[in-house]
């Protein structure tokens, strides 16, 4: 948002959690949708995730180099149509190690080495859909989260490591923003209790809000 009076900077929310506002050019945001609207159509596609308790996850996903279903990972939808999953895009793995490297200053010591990203978890909101607080805690590797916002804005609630309740911090995210997590936030437990609708760039035509997860599975 331009004009504002007190510009958004840069933010740690927890040791290990970094912000970045406004990382992804509007061009970059534009390339993104579009790249997502490819990736949700079948085969292997968006799809609503099914919960072991029965319940339905109200935010649709589709994944990229590996499936993700409750609670691990696969190279075919094993809980969609079946079908091998999408690969990942070496450009999406790069844009990785870049938004650890904007959040940390650089990306020795987050990832080992040539660490690749080589998960890409999309989840699209419409107006009514939420997260619960949960933990990123299906791969082998302890690299960096990387989370990019595309669309509306959202209320993104970050918590600790040991519950789901306080303490936790509500920070607002942005078409454009960096969330990146590691270290000693790597597990911890976040969530999007909100989305706010019509709140996206029209030049994005997008209604609603995509999420863009990137992951090391550290999987074979």
């Amino acid at each position: 948002m331009s004009g504002e009076l007190f510009p958004r900077t840069r933010s740690e929310i927890a040791p290990g959690a970094v912000h970045v506002p406004d990382w992804l050019t509007p061009g970059e945001q534009r390339n993104l949708v579009a790249s997502c609207r490819e990736w949700a159509r079948p085969p292997a596609g968006l799809r609503t995730v099914k919960t072991p308790g029965g319940g339905m996850m109200t935010a649709r996903q589709v994944g990229l180099g590996w499936h993700w279903f409750p609670y691990g990972y696969a190279r075919t939808a094993v809980d969609g149509d079946g079908t091998p999953v999408k690969p990942m895009p070496s450009w999406v793995a790069s844009m990785g190690r870049a938004a650890v490297a904007a959040a940390y200053g650089n990306v020795d010591g987050a990832l080992d080495g040539d660490e690749a990203y080589d998960i890409a978890l999309i989840n699209f909101y419409d107006a009514d859909a939420r997260m619960g607080m949960h933990r990123d805690s299906d791969e082998k590797s302890h690299a960096p989260v990387v989370s990019l916002s595309l669309g509306d804005s959202c209320l993104f609630r970050f918590g600790n490591t040991e519950t789901r309740t306080k303490p936790y911090t509500d920070i607002e995210l942005r078409s454009g923003d960096l969330v990146v997590f590691g270290g000693p936030a790597r597990l911890a437990y976040h969530g999007v209790p909100r989305v706010y609708a019509g709140t996206a760039p029209p030049e994005l035509g997008l209604t609603g809000r995509l999420n863009i997860t990137l992951r090391v599975s550290g999987l074979e």
